[in-house]
């Protein structure tokens, strides 16, 4: 598969898209989710479930993309805290408050390159 994690992370630098719907609407061919629904669906998983206290929204919508592909819960898991992993040793964090440096006011990655870096993973473990 070509990589589409820059097509990705386009989605979130236009602020049309949180992003959970970055990563889930790239991949619609996948899923079988139109775009619409999509988006509906993930609204409240924007600024980590709205608040920025809960977990990247790019690494949720490479969970949602892993278990309607796999639709196999052990190996949506197992390839989920690989990809958490991944995230976690390149950003030093999967939190969005930590991600945008809230508390200590350093970014440690904006949301877009964050959102690349999730499908880029994603797109590794697709491939296996």
């Amino acid at each position: 598969m070509e990589s589409r994690k820059d097509i990705a992370a386009e989605k979130k630098a236009s602020f049309k898209f949180n992003c959970t719907q970055s990563v889930l609407t790239t991949y619609g061919d996948l899923t079988g989710l139109d775009e619409a629904t999509a988006i509906s669906m993930t609204d409240g998983f924007a600024a980590g479930m709205t608040n920025m206290e809960g977990t990247c929204g790019a690494l949720i919508g490479a969970d949602m993309v892993l278990g309607l592909v796999n639709k196999d819960k052990a190996k949506t898991m197992k390839q989920m805290r690989t990809i958490m992993q991944k995230f976690q040793d390149r950003n030093h964090a999967t939190q969005c408050r930590q991600l945008k440096g809230v508390d200590t006011h350093v970014v440690l990655r904006p949301c877009p390159l964050c959102v690349a870096d999730a499908c880029e993973f994603l797109e590794e473990e697709l491939g296996k």
